[in-house]
């Protein structure tokens, strides 16, 4: 394994911390304190418990990862939506 491969897994939050990190739940069972990665806090993307995602892990720290994509969950309700005038 090279020193810049990353493991890539899915997983679910199911804990907000502070300073910007998560508690996730991995499809393997484990559970990892992430961050968020610098693009999603660029483009202001929210994470909220329960959301599926994407984290990125150094093989050198297994219990450390950084949230690299959020799943687009369909809500049951629409959204709010501004009236035109």
């Amino acid at each position: 394994m090279a020193k810049e491969e990353l493991l890539v897994l899915d997983g679910q939050i199911d804990e907000i911390l502070p300073d910007g990190r998560f508690g996730v739940m991995l499809e393997n069972g484990f559970r990892i304190i992430a961050y968020t990665a610098g693009k999603m806090r660029k483009y202001r993307i929210r994470s909220v418990v329960g959301d599926k995602v994407r984290v990125e892990m150094t093989p050198y720290d297994l219990s450390k990862g950084r949230i690299v994509f959020r799943e687009k969950v369909a809500s049951a309700t629409p959204g709010f939506r501004a009236r035109r005038r």
